[in-house]
């Protein structure tokens, strides 16, 4: 019973340090002018006041950003599903010469840090005219091995013989992929929307690499602009990092039964 007692003590405790950021930053967004760094520090507003939410959108004009980023964020999350769970799927149930060995170097791959592709990808999208375009931002993201492996690695423990028997009854591979394949796929096919919607939408230096126009940045790049013109103003600071994350994160707590029965479908070993 103590021992019990402990643990729940200790998961309440790290519950709390992990989430006073969080909670503070949204009782500072909501603070009048100047509060956040008044002495004694306050934790909860005086008054509540939506004035820094409303230049975000008025004065600084952070609504088309938000657009921007919203624009991005779905559209990587959509094509990259469909892209994926596709190649998931050849290398998980389909046999072609190779399949084996290509999903190796593939594996290798992840270990090749991302700004090392950096340069030579941005001369690819400049040689293709997509610099300083919302494409050249996508592009980029359509397709990723961490999304190809998750989806393999569910779609193991789908059996043989289910798929077999959809082509003993004359279905083709494309219709065995979307009427059976997907269903079942499912929470592993959450958990990869989930991980490409949060990379996309928190995503600050690709955007900032391809994009030149103030009107086409996202939401992270013109939040970091403003530090610089507003570092000062610790309220307006805290409304626009919530603005970042609180979109995020409803979607996470929203799906977050199937993202935790993702990753347990995962875990299967092929």
């Amino acid at each position: 019973m103590r021992a019990r007692f402990l643990v729940h003590a200790a998961l309440i405790a790290g519950g709390a340090i992990t989430l006073f950021p969080l909670v503070w930053m949204i009782s500072a967004s909501l603070m009048p002018t100047g509060q956040a760094t008044s002495y004694p520090p306050k934790f909860f507003p005086s008054s509540i006041t939506f004035e820094h939410y409303r230049d975000l959108f008025t004065r600084l004009d952070l609504g088309k950003s938000f657009i921007n980023s919203t624009l991005v964020a779905v559209t990587v999350t959509a094509i990259s599903l469909l892209l994926n769970s596709m190649a998931g799927y050849a290398f998980a149930k389909l046999r072609f010469a190779g399949r084996e060995r290509l999903f190796g170097v593939l594996i290798a791959a992840l270990v090749i840090p991302t700004q090392v592709g950096m340069l030579p990808l941005f001369l690819l999208l400049k040689s293709l005219g997509l610099v300083n375009t919302y494409w050249g931002v996508i592009i980029p993201g359509l397709a990723s091995i961490f999304g190809i492996f998750l989806i393999r690695q569910s779609l193991l423990a789908i059996p043989d013989e289910i798929l077999d028997a959809a082509r003993i009854d004359g279905a083709g591979e494309f219709r065995i992929y979307w009427s059976i394949v997907l269903p079942l796929a499912r929470p592993a096919l959450v958990t990869l929307a989930l991980f490409t919607f949060m990379a996309s939408w928190n995503d600050f230096m690709w955007p900032l690499i391809v994009l030149s126009d103030d009107d086409k940045y996202t939401l992270p790049v013109s939040v970091a602009n403003l530090v610089g013109e507003h570092v000062q103003d610790v309220e307006l600071m805290m409304a626009s990092s919530v603005l970042t994350v609180v979109p995020v994160l409803v979607l996470f707590l929203m799906l977050q039964k199937h993202y935790i029965a993702g990753l347990m479908v995962g875990g299967v070993k092929g």
